[in-house]
């Protein structure tokens, strides 16, 4: 018996080699749970680092639809391991063989961050084909506390419910109101929760966590895909489970055929262990976005994006409407102005988009006009673009081949009238270089907003073993195309976008920079939004938007810049028409955002009062940076006294603790501090929203 024995950043990690070869995955828990009970030999054996399921083998066990037990997964024995560093921390790189199929896992530590990146590379080394239905790129087994009879009340889950207009809305239960049921030693029930299509959080955020109740242990992680993904939480011989994967034949209509010679790789997911709650996990994956993600200025000092979409022009912009809106934004203190959807066509243009040349009669002078103006006035043109698809009236549409767009048995995929090109074909590639190359050498754009509207389904069928496997190489084709952009163009930012929030994942916000969270146009409804969204991205990269209304009051403006003030401000709203009070209130925001930012873009998020709902009256989120918490709060139905409890951020200090409401300046907020508790309690009325500043002692 050979032991794998690390201890890494906070982590314990355990894998042990049996004497017949056997590749077990004992242990990825916070260091201070490294003394647990081990499992006994019958219920060790699965405890596999692998599962593959390959078609014409059998399975080891009753498993309903869940991927337990796999062949050849199980049948996989120890070839080597090496255990190197390099720029990110230490990596351990484990092989196994069965009947010509290697696999190789690979466990990416990250010095001073408690979370693994983990994938499998599988090669036919041998003869024979391999078709695979299912590869894991993470699973870990003994993820409960000692209390195994009780697993499924012990267990809370944590559930990243999401959709359009309400991004990020997490529900919490146990294990057992979810779904699963302990009945036996094993059972065939699982939670099982995932993503088959284009828009990768379209129902659901690509992460989930889970705690123990009793040992205080939880686990987090995310799957690091634009495409389909899974996981599931099961029982193994008295013991959970935790699976990760792209897409299977069961979950995502995958099958990869793999010939001699041929290399598969799972999509990357993270994971996180840590001796805490659901929040220090976060914190946990927040640190690991950072360190994973393309250096860029912009996130190491945020700046504000004026947009004129949302709640302002919507779509329909021209010359004439965009020049007093760029004034504004100039004024307000924005350093970038994008000009959204509508620019490329004169009409209607949903249909008829995929040519990306601007609109005759928006600008008679052309586009360039003004994005000059928007450079005169101090700030970065943007445009807006939707690269992946066009539209069925485009002339494109009938000029290119069928094998530019996905298709399903010889059949073009339309959805809501558009086509979805595969960039695994050189012409699409060729056709989206020539675009960004115009948008950036001609027109002198810096910002691309980068939108995505559609979900065609499972994938291609064309020269794909099946429609998972096409959808999963036309997904890394684009992120192949994106990189060589961003190398051709280093300081080109990239901000991505999928009518909001519908690919809030990180192998996209590994190399773009900045997310559109939500596409919620009722500035009350967003306060949850944002309250939640430093779970599926760094707040720094998480764009939130603020949108003054023509006919609001002062407390309106107020509310909508403290939904976006802790993130990234997404400016839009008719600026140029506000009162001056009103202005006057968006550009103290503004002054705020760049005073705080550059600790908040460093900083970890609190949620005090937890996560929240679109059913609450009181929110609260903040980020926390050494010994200075910036806080937010929102009150939105009915007057009430919000009693916020810090003492877990302030360490019961009884030193004097600095409080002030920073936003907005000249408005009276009632509020007091509750020494003895470590409570602060404010009152407010409703439809309003405050931001303070709060500071304890080195």
């Amino acid at each position: 018996m050979k032991n794998l024995d690390i201890n890494e950043n906070k982590l314990h990690f355990l894998i042990q080699i049996t004497d017949d070869g056997d590749v077990r995955f004992m242990d990825l828990s916070p260091e201070m749970n490294k003394g647990k009970l081990p499992p006994s030999e019958k219920e060790a054996q699965w405890y596999r680092l692998l599962e593959i399921q390959e078609a014409g083998m059998t399975t080891r066990c009753h498993h309903g639809t869940s991927y337990k037990g796999c062949e050849p997964g199980f049948s996989m024995k120890y070839k080597s391991h090496s255990d190197t560093r390099n720029k990110y921390g230490r990596i351990l790189q484990i092989t196994q063989e069965y009947d010509g199929l290697q696999a190789k896992s690979f466990i990416q530590f990250y010095d001073g961050i408690a979370a693994v990146r983990c994938w499998t590379e599988l090669e036919n080394i041998g003869t024979s084909e391999h078709v695979l239905e299912y590869v894991s790129s993470f699973t870990l087994t003994g993820i409960e506390s000692e209390e195994k009879k009780d697993r499924g009340n012990d267990s809370e889950l944590w559930i990243p419910h999401s959709a359009w207009f309400g991004e990020a809305q997490w529900k919490h239960c146990t294990l057992y109101s979810a779904g699963y049921t302990p009945v036996n030693h094993t059972t065939t029930n699982s939670v099982s929760i995932g993503e088959t299509g284009t828009w990768s959080s379209c129902n659901y955020l690509p992460m989930g966590a889970i705690t123990s109740r009793k040992n205080r242990t939880t686990y987090a992680w995310q799957i690091e895909t634009s495409g389909s993904w899974n996981w599931e939480i099961g029982d193994k011989e008295n013991h959970l489970y935790l699976q990760l994967s792209g897409p299977s034949a069961v979950k995502g209509n995958f099958t990869k055929v793999l010939k001699k010679g041929d290399k598969f790789a799972t999509v990357p997911c993270a994971v996180t262990a840590v001796d805490g709650d659901f929040e220090k996990a976060i914190q946990e994956l927040t640190k690991y976005r950072r360190v994973i993600r393309r250096p860029n200025k912009d996130n190491e000092t945020p700046s504000v994006i004026f947009n004129d979409y949302m709640n302002c022009l919507m779509g329909d912009p021209t010359t004439e409407k965009l020049k007093p809106l760029i004034d504004a934004a100039a004024r307000a203190g924005c350093k970038y102005f994008c000009v959204d959807c509508g620019w490329y066509d004169d009409g209607p243009w949903w249909d008829g988009v995929g040519e990306w040349l601007p609109a005759k009669k928006r600008f008679p002078r052309g586009i360039k006009e003004v994005l000059d103006y928007i450079k005169a006035k101090g700030m970065i043109p943007g445009l807006w673009l939707e690269l992946e698809v066009i539209g069925i009236k485009c002339p494109l549409a009938t000029q290119w081949d069928k094998d530019c767009f996905f298709q399903r048995h010889g059949k073009v995929i339309i959805d809501e009238n558009r086509f979805q090109l595969d960039y695994r074909n050189p012409k699409v590639r060729a056709h989206a270089d020539e675009v960004v190359k115009r948008l950036v050498e001609d027109y002198g754009a810096g910002y691309i907003k980068m939108d995505y509207n559609i979900d065609p389904g499972a994938g291609t069928d064309v020269n794909a073993d099946s429609t998972g496997s096409g959808m999963l190489e036309h997904k890394r084709a684009y992120l192949e195309w994106l990189d060589s952009i961003l190398e051709r163009y280093p300081d080109l930012v990239f901000e991505n976008c999928s009518s909001g929030g519908m690919r809030m994942e990180y192998s996209l916000l590994s190399r773009c920079a900045i997310q559109s969270v939500t596409d919620q146009e009722d500035y009350i409804k967003m306060a949850a939004i944002a309250a939640n969204c430093a779970t599926g991205a760094t707040p720094e990269q998480a764009a939130i938007w603020s949108y003054p209304l023509k006919d609001g009051d002062e407390e309106e403006v107020i509310f909508n810049m403290v939904n976006a003030l802790l993130f990234r401000i997404h400016q839009s709203g008719h600026l140029a028409q506000l009162s001056p009070e009103r202005f006057a209130l968006v550009k103290e925001g503004i002054d705020v955002f760049r005073l705080i930012s550059k600790e908040t873009s460093k900083g970890l998020p609190i949620w005090p009062t937890g996560l929240a709902t679109m059913q609450d009256n009181l929110i609260s989120s903040g980020i926390q940076y050494g010994n200075t918490i910036y806080l937010a709060v929102w009150c939105t139905k009915e007057d009430e006294t919000f009693s916020i409890p810090l003492g877990i951020y302030t360490c019961g200090t009884k030193d004097k603790v600095n409080i002030s409401c920073i936003y907005p300046s000249n408005k009276k907020t009632t509020f007091d501090w509750h020494e003895d508790k470590q409570i602060l309690n404010v009152q407010l009325k409703a439809k309003t929203a405050r931001l303070f500043k709060i500071t304890t002692p080195v």
